[in-house]
């Protein structure tokens, strides 16, 4: 009897990454953008930011102490919900519009399913869409200093001519993270070289949004050129989305052709808000809907276990 061993439920295999070591990893990969940003638009994107980070991890922390549970703002996962959510932000915000976001995110979407883990959708974008919907000239007032009127997206989408080397550097009106291709693909890079996140979601999206964006503007009857497809590429949060929120462990698919569906899936939504929506955008609201449907994508693309499934001869 001695020489039985003890079998323990699963995982079996196990990693020495922890939560708040992703989450930190994060964190500094949002760094180069976050920092951009306060460069391009100055200290009042500092306060914004700070107060939804703030305003995240005291709501998250104060529901935990009130409903007497384990408190979790260790992990760092709320600072990096406030940190995505002061990204995706304008400058020009009211100071309590940030805290409003936050403690939807966290209270809402997070918490009130179970905290890390259970949300069904990105709690980021879950603030943002609720201040869209709640707040619309608010969150589209880009007016500030140097930058007024319309963003680039804006511009494309009236037809008028946009400098896509601008929107690459972040010489542009937007929300504060947005603006610099460079910056966003630069803290990617850090996600990708460290095992954060791989292609599968990101590059699915992105070469599927390119792909589908050229066919609807065509079928619009639009002109469709290289610089028409950069500045689509280049704008809004599309990088932003794709790199640092559709990734997402919590409410991404887990299978390998599933990741693959969702991306192509982003791509088509994106493309379809973008041509023919109202908006310009349509980032935030596609990775929305692409997160309630995670379960219908994992159900039909769950690999076939061993000996089950198999043809008859």
């Amino acid at each position: 009897m001695s020489e039985l061993k003890k079998v323990s439920s699963n995982p079996h295999v196990r990693d020495r990454d922890t939560t708040a070591r992703i989450m930190l990893t994060v964190v500094a990969a949002l760094l180069p953008a976050t920092f951009f940003g306060i460069f391009h638009f100055g200290l009042r994107a500092v306060f914004v930011v700070l107060i939804s980070v703030a305003a995240a991890v005291l709501t998250e922390l104060l529901f935990e102490l009130l409903c007497k549970k384990k408190v979790t703002v260790r992990d760092f996962s709320a600072v990096v919900t406030g940190l995505l959510l002061g990204l995706n932000l304008p400058v020009s915000v009211p100071l309590w519009l940030p805290a409003i976001g936050s403690v939807f995110a966290i209270l809402v979407v997070k918490m009130l399913f179970g905290g890390l883990g259970k949300n069904f959708m990105n709690p980021a974008l879950a603030g943002r869409c609720f201040l869209l919907i709640s707040f619309p000239a608010l969150m589209t007032n880009f007016t500030y200093d140097a930058y007024a009127g319309a963003t680039p997206l804006a511009q494309l989408k009236a037809g008028e001519a946009v400098n896509v080397m601008d929107m690459i550097l972040g010489r542009t009106a937007g929300t504060i993270g947005e603006t610099s291709m460079i910056a966003i693909v630069a803290g990617a890079c850090i996600l990708i070289l460290t095992g954060i996140i791989d292609l599968k979601i990101p590059g699915s999206y992105l070469v599927s949004f390119t792909a589908f964006v050229a066919l609807f503007a065509a079928l619009s009857g639009r002109t469709v050129d290289g610089a028409y497809l950069s500045a689509q590429l280049a704008g809004g949060g599309l990088m932003l989305g794709a790199f640092f929120m559709a990734t997402d462990y919590v409410t991404r698919p887990i299978t390998v052709k599933g990741q693959y569906v969702f991306g192509i899936f982003l791509g088509f939504l994106t493309a379809l808000f973008r041509i023919f929506g109202a908006s310009a955008e349509g980032v935030s609201y596609a990775i929305i809907l692409g997160n309630l449907l995670v379960p219908l994508i994992e159900k039909y693309t769950m690999p076939k276990c061993f000996g089950k499934g198999g043809e008859r001869s």
